[in-house]
């Protein structure tokens, strides 16, 4: 598996980068969407950020349309709409593929280091197959694959991934801020 660190990505304004960057510092990465019954969550992910960010956390979005098509937007789009409805600052990135066949390489060593999630059971998963039915999309992907959007991987100061969060995880969910408290805390 490749090192994250070293795995070629681009920042949402196009600009070429790694997560070298952030070298030494605990990440929350999130594929994020603009259109989703989560999106949500990215006041909470702002809040984890604002808090936590002088202690070394640093939060990072990762646009994806793979879920029903729910981050249509272009790059610029995305900001803008992040900024003016979330008062986002945390990093955002270019929109990339989270799932499948062209899956970015991040997103393959991602999944591939923590191929399992913490998630509040069955129920999620019923949901988005209830509502992929009758929306006429496919049902919800089996692990390692990402099952929807907002599902969020934390990744220690060494660079290891330490956690995989699922979307029905809310960045406030007790276990999530415990998890990321701990990795501060090393």
């Amino acid at each position: 598996m490749a090192q994250i660190s070293t795995i070629a990505i681009k920042t949402i304004s196009g600009e070429p980068t790694t997560l070298a960057n952030y070298a030494g510092k605990v990440l929350l990465i999130v594929n994020v969407a603009s259109k989703c019954g989560f999106t949500p969550q990215y006041e909470g992910l702002e809040a984890l950020y604002a808090k936590y960010k002088d202690r070394g956390l640093v939060v990072l979005g990762f646009p994806a349309n793979d879920f029903g098509a729910q981050e249509p937007g272009s790059n610029q789009e995305i900001a803008t709409f992040c900024e003016r409805n979330f008062g986002v600052s945390f990093p955002m990135f270019e929109k990339i593929t989270v799932t499948g066949a062209e899956k970015h390489p991040l997103y393959a060593a991602l999944t591939a280091a923590a191929p399992q999630r913490v998630n509040d059971g069955t129920k999620l998963r019923d949901d988005l197959a209830s509502f992929a039915a009758s929306h006429g999309l496919p049902a919800p992907n089996e692990l390692p694959e990402l099952m929807w959007n907002f599902e969020k991987f934390l990744v220690g100061r060494d660079g290891q991934v330490k956690g995989r969060f699922g979307s029905d995880i809310a960045p406030e969910d007790p276990r999530l801020v415990r998890a990321i408290e701990a990795e501060l805390g090393k």
